[in-house]
């Protein structure tokens, strides 16, 4: 299992996980999900539930993935597999992203 969370501009927002099995769960933190003034991250991922499943990456999240070339060269200097959109979204997403979301991977412990 992998976990990462999920920010909005820069608040907590939710977790998202990659179960053993490759599904994946997101879910919105108790706080985020009863705060009226808290927007849902994405138009797909509504603030009118508080957890999704899915058995590939959330398309809201694999759409922060890069691609062609870009892929490519993260993938070699980070030795990630090209199938591992979790992985790869783990390694790009933490710091500065296009748009309000971002990710941080949770380390095991």
């Amino acid at each position: 299992m992998r976990q990462a969370k999920v920010f909005y501009k820069n608040e907590e927002a939710g977790l998202l996980t990659q179960l053993d099995n490759g599904e994946f769960i997101f879910q919105y933190l108790d706080v985020w999900f009863n705060a009226a003034n808290k927007p849902s991250i994405s138009l797909t991922l509504p603030k009118t539930q508080k957890e999704f499943s899915s058995p590939y990456l959330f398309p809201f999240f694999y759409n922060m993935l890069p691609e062609g070339t870009n892929k490519e060269v993260v993938c070699f200097a980070l030795r990630i597999d090209k199938n591992d959109h979790f992985g790869i979204l783990l390694n790009t997403a933490k710091y500065d992203t296009i748009g309000a979301v971002r990710i941080e991977k949770i380390e095991n412990q």
